[in-house]
């Protein structure tokens, strides 16, 4: 018998709720419907997103997008895009877009415990002027993910307090294995693993960020 047959779980918002008690009248209170100017300075500082999808039938992903700071472009104070960059073509977050719009969003400021969270309908978008405004490094989108804003609001500190994400001292990359030996081990590859070593070194990975 696995463990989770062994436990206890929750079955209904009624439990649920008797086990959290009620939200404070500030977190219900936060919620809004189009970007404040507190809201524009933090995506104009933020380099990465994590972007949560599903597909028709409710079968997830979270994928992060990252870019300079600023790289998402403000369309208007209810419209944002967020730029494609090369990546693995697996599109799995585009494909969810295709059969199931809806879109969740957590911006992160390196150093800040906050986050602004962001959610809506998303819209592939294959080119528009103000693709002009998203070139990095030579690169324009192929197309970009348009955003129509249903909810917003800034998610308190308290998980990137407890997990001391941004606090050095706490780092430890060097406890698991390279990225290289991971792939080796984990899927089949016709690499060696020498090869991958090469493939993933940052002298030639970096040459890929912005080229396919």
């Amino acid at each position: 018998m696995t463990a989770v047959h062994e436990s206890t779980t929750i079955t209904s918002a009624a439990e649920l709720r008797e086990l959290l008690g009620a939200p404070m009248r500030r977190a219900i209170d936060k919620e809004r419907f189009a970007l404040h100017a507190h809201d524009l300075d933090w995506l104009a500082h933020s380099p990465l997103c994590l972007v949560s999808t599903s597909d028709a039938e409710g079968n997830c992903d979270v994928s992060p997008k990252g870019d300079p700071p600023g790289f998402v472009h403000v369309i208007d104070d209810t419209t944002i895009a967020i730029p494609e960059r090369p990546g693995n073509r697996r599109a799995d977050g585009f494909m969810n877009i295709l059969g199931n719009p809806h879109i969740g969003l957590i911006f992160l400021v390196p150093g800040r415990g906050e986050t602004l969270r962001i959610n809506g309908r998303a819209t592939l978008v294959r080119d528009a002027p103000f693709f002009d405004e998203m070139i990095v490094k030579g690169h324009r989108p192929a197309f970009a993910v348009v955003v129509d804003i249903e909810q917003i609001f800034f998610h308190c500190a308290k998980a990137l307090m407890r997990s001391r994400l941004w606090k050095p001292e706490t780092w430890d990359p060097d406890a698991l294995p390279p990225h290289a030996r991971i792939v080796k081990d984990v899927q089949p590859t016709e690499e060696s693993l020498e090869q991958l070593v090469e493939y993933y070194s940052e002298g030639v990975y970096s040459k890929k960020l912005y080229k396919s």
